[in-house]
């Protein structure tokens, strides 16, 4: 059965959530995440990231895609970073993974973006296959990059 590939809702966010740790703790990150800051960042108007839910039967979802915003602001360039593309370990091999990609192509289609990124784990080779051979092409990093830790708003 192809999933229904469209935007999460709030009744998906329990689902969402148990996912999202999970995948935090594949990676061995403590999730901080909480119920209510999944519906602050991926619910409404103001939504820090754009999530994409792949449904199968009886509203299980078998997984989920989340985009952030980035752009080459010199270039007049949009784009959008896959920042999760995950698939729950059932629904692996059913192309459940292309569909969400290919949804996620819509999307910044949809909405003028010149780009999409992605990363993952150097030791992933599974994943970069999945993303070399859906048309993504292997970049080498540039630069310095750097990060600085803020306060969390009250």
């Amino acid at each position: 059965m192809t999933p229904i590939i469209r935007p999460v809702t709030r009744t998906d966010l329990p689902q969402l959530h148990h996912m999202i740790c999970a995948l935090a703790d594949h990676h061995g990150d403590v999730p901080d995440i909480s119920p209510t800051h999944l519906a602050r960042d991926a619910i409404g108007a103001g939504a820090w990231f754009h999530v994409l839910v792949a449904e199968g039967k009886n509203g299980c979802l078998q997984g989920y895609a989340a985009l952030n915003p980035v752009g080459q602001l010199q270039l007049g360039a949009r784009g959008l970073d896959l920042h999760h593309l995950v698939v729950r370990e059932g629904s692996r091999g059913m192309g459940v993974g292309t569909a969400l990609l290919a949804a996620c192509r819509a999307f910044a289609t949809e909405r003028e973006c010149a780009f999409l990124t992605v990363g993952s784990h150097p030791d992933n080779h599974g994943a970069a296959a999945f993303y070399e051979t859906r048309g993504f092409t292997r970049r080498s990093g540039s630069g310095h990059r750097f990060s600085m830790k803020l306060c969390a708003a009250a």
